[in-house]
């Protein structure tokens, strides 16, 4: 199979279902920006830590290849008039949604109370989950305005913002785990 088809040399892709739009369109910046994100948290995953946190960041890279598959889906080519799905497109459940909650209130059990903003940094590995929280919210973003034009799945926007706080508590559980320094954000007053 060639990786170049040249169809998208005019400045168009097609989405799941054939429907042809122009790349900057809204849907695949958002699943564009679902990728990016996958690729940060394979960064991460690379990285020197618990098998335990290794395998978790699969399941999540699994899941955001779905949370990519329903972005890419025209919503009119994903049903049938009888309401039947056409595509075989997967779901992101809620089960998908407590794992994460689950594993955040794991970690948060080992750490200290967070009695400030914490700055980005401390560590190699830690910078790389601040990193892929940023773009997860910039994910949710624009998955968010793409909701609000055409309706997708809302478990795929819930599984986003969640992703975004497990990627925070994961940051500072390394910073832990590691024992590196968390620095924390005092604003400096004004004499």
């Amino acid at each position: 199979m060639k990786i170049y088809t040249k169809t998208g040399d005019k400045g168009t892709t097609a989405l799941f279902g054939g429907t042809r739009v122009p790349k900057h369109h809204i849907r695949i910046d958002s699943y564009g920006t679902v990728d990016e994100l996958n690729s940060h948290i394979g960064l991460i995953r690379d990285q020197d830590i618990n098998v335990h946190y290794k395998d978790i960041l699969i399941n999540i890279q699994d899941k955001l290849f779905t949370v990519g598959a329903i972005l890419a889906t025209d919503p009119e080519k994903a049903t049938l008039k009888n309401g039947k799905e056409r595509l075989n497109i997967p779901k992101i459940s809620d089960d998908d949604i407590a794992l994460l909650e689950q594993e955040m209130d794991r970690m948060n059990e080992e750490l200290p109370p967070m009695t400030h903003f914490v700055l980005p940094g401390g560590h190699q590995t830690v910078s790389f989950c601040h990193i892929a929280r940023c773009v997860c919210r910039r994910a949710e973003r624009l998955a968010s305005a793409l909701n609000d034009l055409e309706p997708f799945q809302p478990e795929s926007l819930v599984y986003l913002n969640r992703l975004s706080d497990y990627l925070f508590v994961l940051a500072r559980k390394l910073t832990y785990d590691l024992q590196a320094e968390e620095v924390k954000w005092i604003p400096k007053k004004e004499s």
